[in-house]
């Protein structure tokens, strides 16, 4: 595994870092947290200085540009800063493949609130990357319901087109107009997409940006670890006894609670025995009876 260093240029304790349970415990609950992760010392250094970080030599000029012109916007003067992500790990799946039952998936929201900091993430077995990337936008838009916050003027920081797609090109108003479906066909986790359309109108003042994922921006680059070290945690009952083999198990264990039943059934079946020797003695008693009346018959006794 390659070393990393965690350069943290404004939290708690600025400094670098070689781990990252060290780094969160810098940054977890700081407002405007700065760092990022290095793997070079170099580079750690550099980042702390405020120099800027050389672009890797692999990135396509094509992907530069877009980048540019996403982080060229009018920035957004918002009270709350909210970035949310999603993720899922296939475990050997070729692309276009479907994800598998024991595949962890997990999602993260950070909400930079004017004096608090709150943060959310779980994980779900067998779930898509786009399916945490819904939930992780839901549980942050609920999750600021609850906290009364949804006058203030909000940006949300996205690495995912296909939701801030959903929202800001009238797909998700298109979906609701088919009755929740694509015009192609069945529209996937739209139960997901009922609540966010329930829980937008709330708001008076929502904006959104998108990020490149896992780069730069250190609100999104949280939530990436925050959701890795939720999938990291996953433990599934599978992982030491299937689920349908703990079903067969209770099933096999029914006979076990019947066998007292059973047992007495020998018990029931004497019973028929204990009447058959009760007749045999009814029936003896009579037969002697009768040998006695026919006994006193033959007395030599006179009719006068």
């Amino acid at each position: 595994m390659a070393q990393k260093y965690y350069a943290v240029r404004r939290g708690k304790q600025p400094g670098i870092y070689r781990t990252w349970p060290e780094t969160q415990k810098q940054v977890n609950g700081f407002s405007g947290a700065q760092y990022k992760s290095f793997t070079t010392e170099a580079e750690a250094k550099a980042f702390m200085q405020g120099s800027a970080v050389k672009t890797p030599a692999h990135r396509s000029a094509k992907t530069s540009r877009a980048a540019t012109s996403k982080s060229a916007s009018a920035p957004v003067s918002a009270t709350i800063t909210v970035y949310t992500d999603g993720g899922s790990r296939n475990t050997g799946n070729v692309a276009g493949g479907h994800v598998k039952d024991v595949d962890k998936a997990a999602w993260a929201y950070r909400i930079e609130l004017p004096d608090a900091i709150e943060t959310g993430s779980a994980g779900e077995f067998g779930a898509t990357n786009n399916r945490m990337e819904i939930m992780a936008f839901r549980n942050a838009l609920q999750k600021l319901v609850d906290l009364g916050q949804t006058a203030e003027s909000i940006l949300f920081v996205l690495d995912s087109q296909y939701v801030l797609n959903a929202v800001n090109k009238g797909w998700l108003a298109g979906w609701k107009r088919r009755g929740w479906k694509r015009s192609a066909g069945p529209l996937v986790n739209a139960e997901l997409w009922q609540d966010v359309d329930r829980l937008l109108p709330q708001f008076s003042n929502l904006n959104y940006r998108w990020t490149k994922g896992h780069a730069t921006n250190q609100g999104n680059v949280f939530v990436d670890h925050l959701l890795n070290e939720t999938m990291d945690g996953m433990r599934r009952d599978a992982e030491k006894q299937p689920v349908t083999h703990r079903h067969e198990a209770v099933a096999k264990a029914q006979p076990a609670t019947t066998t007292k039943p059973v047992a007495a059934k020998p018990a029931s079946a004497a019973k028929p025995a204990q009447s058959s020797a009760a007749t045999q003695s009814h029936q003896t008693t009579a037969q002697s009876v009768a040998d006695i009346a026919e006994s006193l018959r033959n007395l030599p006794f006179g009719d006068n």
